[in-house]
């Protein structure tokens, strides 16, 4: 009896310790985000043509994210074949051994690739994704590794936890429906950040000193956002995989490595940034939600060191991220939002996305569709697609389906294509 009540008491301890931790990044959700936009301000600077996208990489880096890691040396595993006859013979699940950097500072980590039996045919789509959790979570029924060797005995989000983060942040915070990825004719990769550079203050930053020593370490998101860069190079020469069709997908502090990837990678087709949030396709001058300065000050291993203090003392940042959209301009990008995510702010990514759409037009393309407002259905066609939906800050359903539309509309046959999604306002 005094067992059950221990049990059970300690259950509820770690509970509100879990639940006590997600509220202080994300709020759970408990406000609810207007559909307007005219009560905002508009994003400074304006944005000049012609765009000086290498200039432009120079501010944000010194300003924000640190200096991209170029030139860090990248090598791979040959293919360790899973399961030849994934989900009952529609594809193949491989897993190749990454490694980036040299000697001591290296950082090595399995990244699992599930390819549906259409790449056969020719080349197909992928989209390559950061989860918060390692890639037992992601394919819990399959015999991949984890993180620092091992087979893999079952998802690693279960019990309490992973009871919780699952209900709050939805179902597919970490497992991918792999199924609905190959009925899209899509290929699906997956790896963890943090089995890359850790998501920690200070371990963080000795990761990153030891993979890149210099003056200026980098930021996490910078290093993240070097992890899709990576990632994609494994596939250049795998027939099987389209080159110009590699998308990267994250969601949260993902989704704003997703945006910087593709702003500075020419590997990265495209960006799926789901509720990216400050950091990302939020404004960085915005009072609204999380805001700058408390991420910097929560989480400083993100962003270029010292910017909290900077943020603090009044320093102003030169440009707002209406730039960073600007610098994926013409590849097409995914904003991912949810009405009671104002901690996210989407409003401000939407005014933000608005500001972006002379650069894209400019490059040929439309962007954001002319004339469009919150309230619009969702048009996965577009070169930056809005998607908002009801709920808080996680991966559902409805999001799955938002993000596949996207990329097929973009990358894949026009019969796999599906663009009368709504946006559940």
């Amino acid at each position: 009896m005094i067992w059950q009540f221990l049990k059970w008491t300690m259950r509820l301890i770690l509970g509100a310790i879990v639940i006590g931790g997600m509220s202080a990044c994300t709020m759970l959700g408990l406000n609810y985000a207007s559909l307007e936009t005219d009560n905002r301000p508009a994003p400074t600077p304006d944005i000049t043509l012609p765009f000086d996208a290498d200039e432009t990489r120079e501010i944000l880096e010194s300003e924000l994210y640190g200096p991209w890691p170029e030139n860090l040396p990248v090598s791979a595993s040959e293919p360790r074949t899973i399961d030849e006859n994934y989900l009952g013979g529609r594809g193949t699940l491989e897993e190749i051994t990454l490694t980036i950097g040299e000697g001591d500072g290296a950082r090595s980590f399995p990244v699992v690739i599930a390819i549906p039996n259409e790449a056969r045919d020719g080349p197909v789509p992928l989209l390559i994704s950061q989860t918060f959790s390692d890639n037992c979570s992601v394919f819990p029924d399959d015999p991949v590794t984890e993180f620092g060797g091992g087979i893999c005995n079952g998802s690693g989000m279960t019990g309490m936890v992973g009871f919780l983060a699952t209900n709050i942040f939805g179902t597919f915070i970490a497992y991918a429906p792999i199924d609905r990825y190959f009925d899209a004719g899509l290929a699906y990769a997956s790896f963890s950040g943090w089995s890359f550079v850790p998501d920690t203050n200070g371990s963080a930053q000795t990761a990153m000193t030891e993979l890149a020593p210099g003056p200026v370490p980098t930021s996490a998101l910078m290093a993240w956002a070097y992890g899709f860069h990576a990632a994609a190079g494994i596939f250049g020469d795998d027939p099987r995989i389209d080159v110009k069709a590699i998308g990267a997908i994250g969601h949260s502090r993902y989704g704003k490595a997703a945006l910087i990837a593709s702003g500075w990678s020419d590997r990265i087709a495209a960006a799926v940034a789901h509720q990216s949030g400050f950091g990302g396709g939020s404004s960085s001058r915005s009072t609204t939600g999380e805001t700058l300065v408390r991420m910097a000050k929560s989480y400083p291993h993100w962003l270029r060191p010292g910017l909290a203090e900077d943020l603090e003392a009044g320093v102003n940042l030169t440009l707002d991220q209406h730039f960073l959209l600007a610098l994926s301009a013409p590849k097409p990008i995914f904003l991912g939002n949810g009405r009671r995510d104002v901690w996210s702010d989407p409003n401000s990514s939407f005014v933000l996305a608005e500001a972006a759409n002379p650069v894209y037009q400019a490059k040929g393309v439309n962007g954001l569709p002319n004339g469009a407002t919150m309230r619009d259905d969702y048009d996965p066609r577009a070169e930056i697609a809005y998607w908002i939906r009801p709920g808080g800050h996680s991966v559902v359903s409805e999001d799955i389906d938002a993000f596949t539309a996207f990329i097929t509309a973009h990358f894949g046959d026009d019969s796999r294509s599906e663009t009368g999604l709504q946006s559940h306002r």
